[in-house]
């Protein structure tokens, strides 16, 4: 008797291991894509030929602008595959106004795709920089975008532009980490 009560012993044994050996599937939780991006440095760059001079990430390379103006200027990031589009235009006594309204009305164009456009107000009368910076949220062709003047002599617009469809979540991260870069431009802005 002692002998059959061993062998149902281990036969249980033998039928709840093979029995407990089913696999169980469980979700996994969602993950992030983790986006790193290098501790900005800045320097001042001069323009030769143009009256301002701005502090820009060592990690941006500038080429002249395509369009062949003065002193218009594209700051490539090929390492987030973005460029800002900086164009520079003189003040008269007669294009002021159309310069002002032309830039505000820039950023009103993506309110189509876009989810919400906030307007801060930029002003530095030490260096007589005067303007508004413009974030774009949503799947806007923009994401953001500013005008500063010293309302006499100068006129600087800029505009951050992806070469991506527009897909607010996925270039996010990338775009906050420009318009850093955008506002440290805004702050170290000289007019010369």
């Amino acid at each position: 008797m002692y002998r059959s009560i061993k062998i149902l012993k281990y036969l249980l044994v033998v039928v709840l291991l093979l029995f407990s050996c089913e696999e169980t599937n469980t979700p996994k939780p969602g993950g992030y894509l983790a986006l790193t991006y290098p501790e900005p440095t800045y320097s001042m760059r001069e323009f030769l030929a143009c009256p301002y001079a701005f502090e820009i990430n060592q990690i941006a390379k500038i080429q002249p602008a395509k369009a062949k103006q003065n002193c218009w200027y594209n700051i490539e990031y090929p390492t987030l595959n973005a460029t800002l589009f900086l164009s520079y235009r003189p003040v008269n006594k007669d294009n002021l106004r159309d310069l002002l309204v032309d830039a505000q009305r820039l950023p009103l164009e993506h309110t189509i795709k876009a989810d919400e456009i906030e307007g801060d107000t930029y002003v530095n009368n030490k260096r007589k920089v005067y303007g508004t910076f413009y974030e774009v949220k949503g799947d806007a062709a923009s994401q953001a975008q500013f005008y500063v003047t010293d309302s006499v002599n100068h006129f600087l617009t800029g505009s951050l532009y992806f070469k991506t469809k527009p897909n607010f979540d996925s270039i996010q991260p990338a775009a906050a980490y420009l318009k850093k870069d955008m506002k440290r431009l805004l702050e170290s802005l000289q007019w010369r």
